[in-house]
């Protein structure tokens, strides 16, 4: 694109998106240049709000209104008795478009692994069992990914709420070795969840 460096940053900012190269950053900044006023322009003033605007809820990690409280765990419209416990946002979206699920949502924004990035804090792991004991949940649902990594988080997360009241239960069949939330179809989210089974407690 003619090395022209405001455009060749943009190029590389595009490129981190997920299933987006550089040749698709480039297809798509040159449908933006085509159409500065359509597209370019209101996105430009969408994406500043959103920056200004929009946070991740310090309590259920789920994205809110710096204007209002968050709807998902400050809302006094409705009460659940169950929170669901997702790895991201996307997972969150899944699970609510399949409607087989009605309750309160917590996001972890990732797993417990080995990267020096990722803190047992970052988690809110800490928030969760707050958010178990104030809106006397009675079942926690596990619904991190079938990986080695989800699996280590699942059981850090019922350790975790070993000292409160409630069932923990985790997606059982239906949910394949090494999948992920946000790729499965409804079916398969449906079957999970319907055959979600109770975590218990490991004896030495």
């Amino acid at each position: 694109m003619q090395n022209i460096d405001e455009i060749e940053k943009l190029v590389r900012i595009i490129s981190k998106l997920p299933g987006l190269g550089p040749k698709s950053a480039k297809r798509i900044i040159l449908k933006l240049i085509n159409s500065r006023d359509e597209l370019m322009k209101p996105m430009a003033n969408s994406l500043v709000e959103v920056y200004k605007n929009v946070s991740r809820c310090k309590t259920c990690g789920t994205l809110k209104s710096n204007s209002v409280g968050c709807n998902n765990c400050e809302t006094d419209e409705k009460k659940y008795n169950k929170i669901c416990v997702v790895e991201t946002l996307a997972d969150q979206w899944s699970i609510e478009n399949s409607n087989i699920y009605q309750g309160y949502f917590h996001i972890l924004g990732g797993t417990l692994s080995s990267s020096i990035n990722q803190r047992k804090e970052d988690l809110l792991i800490s928030s969760l069992v707050e958010r178990a004991k104030k809106n006397f949940i009675e079942e926690v649902i596990i619904a991190t990914s079938a990986t080695v990594e989800g699996q280590t988080t699942a059981h850090y997360i019922k350790d975790s709420l070993k000292d409160i009241n409630v069932k923990v239960s985790k997606l059982a069949q239906g949910l394949p070795v090494g999948g992920e939330i946000e790729s499965l179809d409804d079916g398969t989210l449906f079957s999970a969840f319907k055959n979600r089974s109770r975590i218990e407690n490991n004896s030495d």
